[in-house]
């Protein structure tokens, strides 16, 4: 049977990495526990501007289940992101023409090249679609096959749709401006942090930030392509932005009180997950070490936990890339599961 390490003998082991005990507490015992529950629903945010937020909460969110922004201008619609199903793309569309009959999309921003934010797409109307480059290269790396198609899904497939990449037409590297009339957009990539091609969408007329997937609220963030140092600095810097609502990639319209308690899990992980690659555990073992606390209750807190230390695992040794370490996971989570079931859990 598998020992845990107990928390002298990990400081210990990672004396060297000079990491506070005392904070990593500190950070365990301010995690949010009372998750809700949220609907479905086109919510206007200020004039012209929508999120549509897919609904969620326990027992409820689903991988794949991705937040979208609507802009209503004078003569066109522009969305940031488009979901990732075929469902869930044409029931942002219906909801867009309920709010705006006369108009049609024109334009398309994408946050990053996940399949959660991408797989939209085909089923909106050909228009301008606007990336990170690094999202548009990522797209186009993906292997999928021709005349691929949905198997059917509930709530997410009927069965048959076209399963495509749609690549982005308009690519930007550094901070740009749209004017929609009198309203602002700024676009604003933040590199890397849950990707290598995260763009943000700030409104400073209204202080609504459209962060995308650097911001997941009552739902454990995925660290699958990410870099969890910089990932927390690009909550620092929202942080020092003047911003009043948060529209996550994931969970429900926030704040940054939300950012807050997501940065922390980032911090929890970081310094749990230092202190197990210094005393020289394993991947695997150390998910089943690491104790969650209150973070347990989030949405896919557990599954994600190979991920997120292989993840971090691979930042503390310096070979961090921006590709998924597929092999590396499985190979973690294999693990997870042996100890867990050692364990008796």
């Amino acid at each position: 049977m598998t020992k845990s390490m107990n928390r002298r003998d990990l400081m210990k082991a990672g004396a060297s990495a000079g990491l506070a005990f005392a904070s990593v507490v500190r950070l365990q015992a301010q995690a949010p526990d009372n998750i809700p529950t949220w609907k479905r629903e086109l919510r206007q945010l200020a004039p012209n501007v929508y999120a549509y937020i897919l609904g969620g909460g326990p027992g409820q969110l689903a991988q794949g289940v991705s937040n979208a922004g609507l802009i209503v201008a004078e003569d066109h619609l522009l969305a940031l992101d488009s979901t990732g199903a075929p469902l869930h793309a044409k029931g942002f569309l219906a909801a867009a023409r309920q709010a705006a009959p006369d108009k049609q999309f024109r334009r398309l921003i994408l946050t990053h090249h996940h399949g959660d934010h991408i797989w939209g797409l085909p089923f909106f109307p050909k228009m301008e679609v606007i990336s990170h480059e690094y999202c548009r290269q990522a797209m186009l790396a993906m292997d999928l096959a021709p005349g691929s198609v949905w198997e059917k899904r509930e709530g997410f497939a009927e069965g048959g749709e076209p399963r495509k990449i749609v690549p982005p037409t308009t690519t930007i590297t550094q901070r740009a401006t749209y004017y929609i009339g009198d309203m602002r957009l700024d676009v604003i990539p933040m590199v890397p942090a849950h990707t290598f091609g995260d763009l943000m969408i700030y409104l400073p007329q209204y202080k609504i930030l459209f962060a995308g997937d650097v911001g997941f609220f009552w739902a454990a963030p995925f660290l699958n392509n990410g870099v969890a140092t910089k990932w927390i600095e690009a909550c620092d810097k929202i942080l020092d932005m003047d911003v009043d609502v948060i529209v996550p990639g994931h969970g429900p319209i926030g704040t940054k009180k939300d950012l807050v308690a997501m940065r922390e899990y980032l911090r929890y992980m970081k310094g749990e997950a230092r202190l197990r690659y210094n005393a020289g555990m394993s991947a695997g073992r150390a998910c089943a070490d690491i104790k969650l606390g209150k973070y347990a209750s989030w949405i896919g807190a557990d599954d994600r936990m190979p991920m997120n230390v292989v993840r971090l695992y691979a930042e503390f040794a310096g070979t961090l890339t921006p590709d998924f370490d597929a092999a590396g996971v499985a190979r973690a989570a294999e693990e997870y599961a042996a100890v867990r079931k050692s364990l008796g859990r």
